[in-house]
């Protein structure tokens, strides 16, 4: 299995603390958001890191780390979304299957391994505010049915997509619409496979988001031994 780790965003709610360093070098009790996620990877045969944003710094990070020896980058070029961050990805990837993640957020080292178990399959956690998250909704065997982009009106909690993936490599094979937003989304991928066969819905028992400065500051003092 390979590992991809999207990169390239610009981290715009962290500002002004990313205008000089790209969100995932930011250092979290010391490390950086990105070696505590390659850090907290299951064995993998590649790592791939899709790049844009100071994408030379987090190079030089990559070429200092001792986690994965196999490593390479991909520059998403114009930034069209985390669909089109996957797919670019296509002619890098070496294995069978791949294990995609978020370059913001800690997870913990079980619940990655539990992931990279299942032949594909999306990592969630309950939320309190379904509104501000992509909610799964699972069909009655526990696998998913779909996926809802911050839906209105649902009691809490509920499950959260949050952002970790495993894939056959036949993911790049799909073809993915343009969004409303006018970007390509990884979820649409994710959905596409699930009318295909069985995807499996894999509670995560830590997930720590930093998206914005409050959350980043948080995680300063947060527990964060799962991820180690």
């Amino acid at each position: 299995m390979d590992a991809i780790i999207l990169a390239a965003g610009k981290g715009t709610r962290l500002r002004p603390y990313t205008e000089t360093t790209p969100k995932p070098l930011l250092a979290v009790q010391g490390r950086p958001i990105l070696d505590w996620i390659i850090g907290a990877l299951p064995p993998v045969g590649r790592l791939v890191v899709v790049v844009n944003y100071l994408a030379d710094q987090i190079e030089r990070y990559l070429a200092g780390q001792t986690h994965v020896r196999d490593w390479a980058t991909v520059r998403q070029v114009e930034p069209r979304g985390t669909g089109d961050a996957l797919m670019s990805c296509r002619g890098v990837v070496t294995s069978d299957r791949v294990m995609v993640l978020n370059g913001d957020d800690l997870i913990g080292r079980a619940d990655l391994a539990q992931l990279a178990a299942v032949p594909m399959g999306v990592l969630a956690h309950p939320v309190d505010t379904p509104e501000n998250y992509g909610v799964l909704f699972r069909k009655p065997d526990g696998t998913l049915n779909r996926v809802v982009e911050k839906p209105k009106g649902l009691s809490a909690p509920q499950l959260a997509n949050i952002g970790g993936y495993v894939f056959p490599r036949a993911v790049f094979d799909l073809t993915l619409p343009l969004s409303p937003r006018n970007e390509y989304e990884i979820t649409d991928a994710v959905s596409q496979l699930a009318e295909r066969d069985r995807f499996e819905v894999v509670e995560a028992g830590y997930w720590l988001p930093i998206g914005t400065i409050e959350q980043w500051q948080g995680a300063q003092t947060a527990d964060v031994t799962p991820a180690r």
